[in-house]
């Protein structure tokens, strides 16, 4: 018997040409559209240009999805997951911005939607796996599956998928992941794929899409005022408009005007609003070289003993790091990297490799500093500065 595959069919290139490649290895293939952003029930208002327009985005895409089904005679369904989304991914989301940390929305994305519920309805349904679009490759073993980076190191999305389940792992398929972005679009257009074919790469936040993203996230978190300080005069130097809506190591859209620039940011205040720059030597003030990992997802069983060299990504696109991981307990790592790293953030996400094996990520907890001095001399003019007010 063919083996039944879920697809998720997103309305883009990328999923459109799995779809194919699918039906041509002889599978039995059913797309599937995944509805899981509802923007006038989310109150997704203010940042949104398109709240206006007689189509929304995600409308056009499912159209675009039935199209590609159509020409590749594929059936389609559509399947809603906009409860699951709010509570599991978007809900999640504002909570770490309202510690002050950056989250990554595209890892909870595909933990909690693409390979949890949506896999969960696969299941249900009768179907044997699930297939998306991404830009990686599995190697299914007897008892476990191995998540590798997929061929176009360009656009390799192993980071993306780093906290999905071994189990969900175990039952997904990734049809493009030996190939280029430029050999897909070639396919799309040969099989006269036009609804996608050229159309341009999705950006934004998952399922939610392209925001002015300050304007959005006040959609949840209203802005609030308050002081840029100086880190060494203690000086008011300018205003921000909430110190959830910045990123250690940000340099552009400050509006701090004047001759003693450039300034990025080095800490933030969430309880008292105010937002911490300094100015001058930025890899003495950014530059770390360990941090403490958490909620560790590791995709074997079996986890390091002791002291384990591997490399990680601390950002998506970023150039692999050499890195000694060591497990403090089963879902916390110290990671250590004395060659020195710029901007770790806290809230970001830690992805380990081993040559092409995606080992796993995990939530960056906490981060040390190069210059011990450096980061006591933070903490000490923080509460200096707290006490004098």
């Amino acid at each position: 018997m063919k083996r039944k595959v879920l697809l998720g069919l997103s309305g883009g290139v990328d999923s459109a040409v799995a779809a194919y490649q699918l039906k041509k290895e002889g599978y039995d293939v059913t797309c599937a559209f995944m509805r899981n952003w509802d923007a006038l029930a989310n109150n997704d208002i203010l940042g949104n240009d398109t709240i206006q327009n007689d189509i929304c985005p995600q409308e056009q895409d499912y159209l675009d999805a039935k199209a590609v089904a159509e020409t590749l005679e594929l059936p389609l369904l559509r399947v809603d997951f906009v409860k699951e989304y709010w509570d599991d991914v978007f809900t999640k989301f504002l909570d770490e911005y309202k510690k002050g940390r950056t989250p990554n929305p595209d890892i909870l994305c595909n933990k909690y939607i693409k390979f949890d519920a949506f896999r969960n309805f696969a299941h249900e349904n009768g179907f044997d796996t699930v297939a998306t679009g991404h830009y990686a490759r599995v190697l299914h073993k007897e008892n476990e599956s191995f998540l590798l980076r997929g061929k176009d190191a360009n656009k390799d999305q192993t980071y993306f998928l780093c906290q999905i389940s071994q189990d969900a792992l175990q039952h997904a398929m990734f049809p493009i992941g030996d190939m280029e972005k430029s050999e897909v679009r070639k396919i799309a257009a040969a099989l006269h794929l036009d609804s996608v074919s050229t159309k341009k790469d999705s950006t934004g936040i998952c399922f939610i899409g392209e925001r002015n993203f300050r304007q959005f996230l006040s959609n949840y978190l209203p802005m609030q005022e308050g002081n840029i300080i100086d880190i060494h005069t203690l000086q008011t130097v300018g205003k921000h408009a909430g110190v959830l809506y910045y990123t250690i190591g940000q340099r552009k859209g400050l509006g701090i005007g004047g001759s003693m620039g450039p300034w990025f940011v080095i800490g933030k205040d969430v309880v008292k609003n105010i937002l911490y720059v300094a100015n001058g030597d930025d890899k003495k003030w950014l530059n770390s070289t360990s941090c403490i990992v958490s909620h560790m997802h590791w995709f074997h069983d079996e986890k390091p003993n002791g002291a384990y060299a591997c490399t990680a990504k601390f950002r998506y696109r970023q150039k692999d790091n050499e890195v000694s991981i060591r497990f403090l307990d089963d879902a916390t790592v110290f990671v250590s990297y004395p060659q020195g790293i710029m901007a770790v953030t806290s809230g970001q996400e830690a992805v380990f490799y081993h040559e092409e094996i995606c080992l796993g990520g995990g939530v960056i907890e906490d981060v040390f500093l190069q210059d011990s001095t450096i980061e006591e001399q933070i903490q000490r003019r923080v509460a200096e500065h707290g006490s004098s007010k």
